[in-house]
This record gives structure tokens, sequence and C-alpha cells, in this order.
């Protein structure tokens, strides 16, 4: 698979340091940003698993093709994707759903190889937009929390796939997204030298968000 072009604006993380919340939470197109813990709104009714993309404006991110692969996060098949400098969406029993369906739609990708799309995805706050196009249809969902994924941990990870993001078991209402990516630098800043057997450390950071608008 060739991948598709995509964008990242390296000097966007560091520039955000310095810019106001009311930048940081500007949206293309007049979106405003709706504020963490209002309900979801309702989702599209999505039936088919489909390529998409992944666009982060406040990391710079632009347009970077997301494959979906039967599976859980970052198991085998998703590491080989998220190396050829995409993102990753697992699907299935050990996975999430689709774009803009109701429950867990999971987004994996690299931080610090493959290009490292998710380099800045660490410094996402909530009330940011993450958009996700698909089959013509743009879905625009809202940052609302920020949770750590264990991989040593089998009831962590467990959370991190769960229909409702961090509670397994519950029942999902809305549409809800799960981007993620390693929290490598940290874990060897803290001497956490473990991988597993895609070479992925113990850690990853989750953005987690609501679906707030469906549009064209």
């Amino acid at each position: 698979m060739s991948p598709r072009p995509f964008h990242v604006s390296r000097g966007v993380p560091s520039a955000l340091a310095g810019v106001s919340l009311a930048v940081l939470l500007a949206v293309p197109g007049g979106l405003a940003a709706r504020p963490s813990g209002v309900d979801a709104a309702p989702s599209a009714a999505v039936t088919d698993i489909r390529e998409a993309t992944l666009s982060i404006p406040a990391i710079g991110l632009s347009g970077l093709p997301v494959v979906p692969y039967q599976g859980s996060p970052d198991d085998a098949s998703g590491t080989r994707i998220q190396d050829q400098g995409v993102a990753a969406s697992p699907y299935g029993p050990g996975g999430g759903v689709g774009p803009g369906d109701v429950g867990n739609y999971i987004v994996t990708g690299h931080r610090s190889v493959a290009g490292g799309p998710l380099g800045a995805l660490p410094s996402l706050s909530e009330g940011d937009s993450v958009f996700v196009t698909a089959g013509g249809v743009r879905y625009r969902y809202v940052i609302t929390t920020t949770r750590t994924t264990s991989f040593r941990s089998p009831s962590s990870m467990e959370e991190q796939r769960a229909a409702v993001p961090g509670s397994s078991g519950t029942s999902p209402s809305g549409a809800m997204i799960t981007v993620s990516t390693c929290l490598t630098p940290e874990d060897d800043a803290a001497g956490n030298h473990w991988r597993d057997a895609q070479n992925n450390p113990e850690h990853r950071v989750d953005k987690i968000g609501v679906l707030a608008e469906t549009g064209s």
C-alpha cells in the first residue's frame, strides 16, 4: 500500500505553548468547539468499516490516512500498518467501531518512528476538535478527557478498547473516539524500557472525545 499524502506542521506544537485558549480551540470553517461534558450529538449510521482520514488542527495534522483492520489496538497487524507512516483503526471483537458509529472508534499511530504523525498528540487539550472523514462524510469529535493505558495490564487494555473508553461493560449511548500513541520518551526517561512483541512501550496516551457534528 502506498500511503496517501498528508501534512504535519512541525512548528505548531511549540507555538501552541504561547497562544491563548481561544486560539487553541479555533477550528476550520467557523465550527465552534463544544465544551466538554455535553452529551454527544447523535451519530450518523455507518454500516461498513471504511478507510478514513484524520485531521487535528491543534497539532498541525491534516489528512492522515487511517487504515481499518480486524484486531486489537497495536497488535502485530496494526503495528505493521503504523510502520508505513499512517494510522490504524482496529475493529471487531478486540477493537472498536467505524467512523461515526455508536461506540468507540479507535485510531492509533506512531509518535517517534515512521515519521511520527502523532508526535504532538500528548499536547492535545480538552475542547480541541478532531476531524475524521470517511465516505464523503466529515465527523467532528471534541476531546473531553485523557487517559493512560498500560500494556502490562490486561484490565487497562480492556478499558482502552471498551465501547465507552475507560469503562468496561458500560453500554454506549453515543459515538466516541480514542486517538492513541506511545509514551516512549516518557517511559524511557523514567527508566522503564519494557517492550512488548511489537516493540511498543508499556504506556500509551489516549485522547478521548465525543461526536459533536456530522457534515459533508
